[in-house]
C-alpha cells in the first residue's frame, strides 16, 4: 500500500526555518517523480519544488528559489524540504506527492497520483 506521511510543519516567525519530511512506504521513492506542493486558503494548489533527474531539472517555484532546498534520503525512503528565510506568504498546507517516474521535475499536480495528508506551515509574528 502506497503511503506518504508529511511532518515538520508548525508556526514560525518571519525569517525562521522549518524542515518538512515526507516518509514514503509501500514503494521506493527514488523510482518515482516526487514533488512538494502547497495550498493557501482561497488559492490554487501550486508546485513548490520537484525532484528532477538531475540538479538542472529540479524545479523550484520562483518565489522560493534561494530559500528552499529539496532533497531525499534513499536509505530512509524520505524526501525533505528545507525552508529558510520564511515569509508570511509561505503560509499554506504543504503536501508531498508521488507520480510516474517519467514526470520527474514536473510541477503539474495532475501528474501525481499519490498524496500525503498535508502539514500546516504558518509564518507569522
Amino acid at each position: 500500500q502506497v503511503q506518504l506521511v508529511e511532518s515538520g510543519g508548525g508556526l514560525v516567525q518571519p525569517g525562521g526555518s522549518l524542515r518538512l519530511s515526507c516518509a514514503a512506504s509501500g514503494f521506493t521513492l527514488d523510482y518515482y517523480a516526487m514533488c512538494w506542493f502547497r495550498q493557501a486558503p482561497g488559492k490554487a494548489r501550486e508546485g513548490v519544488s520537484c525532484i528532477g533527474s538531475s540538479e538542472k531539472t529540479t524545479y523550484y517555484l520562483d518565489s522560493v528559489k534561494g530559500r528552499f532546498t529539496i532533497g531525499q534520503d534513499n536509505a530512509k525512503n524520505t524526501m525533505y524540504l528545507q525552508m529558510n528565510a520564511l515569509k508570511p506568504e509561505d503560509t499554506a498546507v504543504y503536501y508531498c506527492a508521488a507520480g510516474d517516474r517519467k514526470y520527474r521535475g514536473s510541477y503539474y499536480y495532475g501528474h501525481y497520483d499519490n498524496w500525503g495528508q498535508g502539514t500546516q506551515v504558518t509564518v507569522s509574528s
